[in-house]
């Protein structure tokens, strides 16, 4: 089991782009044996420390295989919405783990 977590930076304004892309995004992990484990999106003051910014959400998500991760990022449905990704947001960290 691979974990992957995401800090997401939206671009100022384009917070509803960002919304429809994970609107059409999101429902193909499970697809490629996906689950999104934790959505979250933080609320202001909750952040004591950062040396990266304030995300505007941050993703846990797990897959059985790299390979299942590789295949959800190429899904043809997936790319086709990519320009709304690029069109929202500023910079993605993406996290990759397993569990100890």
């Amino acid at each position: 089991m691979l974990f992957y977590t995401q800090l997401i930076y939206i671009k100022p304004g384009r917070e509803e782009t960002f919304l429809r892309f994970e609107d059409h995004v999101l429902p193909l992990l499970e697809k490629y044996n996906g689950k999104l484990l934790l959505r979250w999106r933080q609320t202001d003051g909750c952040v004591v420390e950062t040396g990266i910014g304030d995300p505007y959400e941050i993703h846990l998500v797990s897959f059985e295989t790299i390979e299942d991760f590789r295949n959800y990022a190429n899904d043809k449905t997936r790319l086709e919405y990519l320009p709304l990704k690029d069109e929202s947001v500023a910079k993605i960290v993406l996290i990759e783990g397993k569990q100890l």
